[in-house]
């Protein structure tokens, strides 16, 4: 991406427009002291963006009259989440919350947390338009599902069946990683051949079927 992301998503997009998006900002900590941070030196695991910035993108301009956002946000900055939903021209609705779970199904104590040890992430659902409720599925869809984790911050692959069961395309991803059939995929990490450039986890949700 160039050193404006607005600039660069426009251009990406060229006046695309779609029924749905889901983001996972590189979010920005207050606290950088420790692991929870991406851009903390001793990791450097991939640059952030303040909360402006991820507000300023034109994401409002990109998406239909009537659409849906899935926004990844962290526990500790689900205040800064609901701002972005709001920027972007969307009402906060609902939730989904992701369960980190080990081989065994337990919950997998590695997270990182100040006050709690975090095994859980959110992704904040949002709408816009007339008529924004999900698809028939979504009715019956429970908003919480459970999977092994992936290198940092790298979100399930589960997370696209519940998506495109729910909510009307096409459908537009900020900040992936790698790419995917059906998708519109705009990030730094969005290659056919995306693998991590850092240290993760030796067993991992992508590994799960061997």
């Amino acid at each position: 991406m160039t050193q404006n992301p607005s600039d660069d998503l426009r251009n990406f997009l060229q006046g695309d427009r779609f029924g749905t998006v889901m983001a996972d900002p590189p979010w920005r900590f207050t606290n950088r002291t420790g692991k929870v941070a991406p851009e903390h030196k001793r990791l450097s695991r991939y640059p952030t963006m303040d909360l402006d910035d991820i507000c300023a993108l034109p994401v409002a301009e990109h998406m239909a009259e009537t659409a849906h956002c899935y926004l990844w946000v962290p526990n500790a900055l689900l205040p800064d989440g609901l701002k972005v939903l709001e920027a972007w021209g969307f009402s906060y609705k609902s939730n989904i919350i992701w369960h980190k779970v080990r081989k065994d199904g337990g919950s997998d104590g590695r997270g990182v947390g100040f006050y709690f040890r975090n095994v859980t992430e959110i992704i904040l659902f949002g709408v816009k338009g007339k008529n924004a409720r999900t698809l028939p599925p979504g009715r019956t869809q429970v908003n919480l599902f459970a999977t092994r984790k992936r290198e940092h911050s790298r979100k399930p692959d589960e997370q696209y069946g519940i998506i495109e069961a729910c909510s009307a395309g096409p459908y537009l991803e900020l900040f992936g990683r790698g790419r995917r059939e059906g998708w519109t995929v705009w990030g730094n990490q969005a290659e056919d051949d995306y693998k991590p450039t850092w240290q993760t986890y030796k067993y991992n949700s992508s590994l799960a079927a061997e």
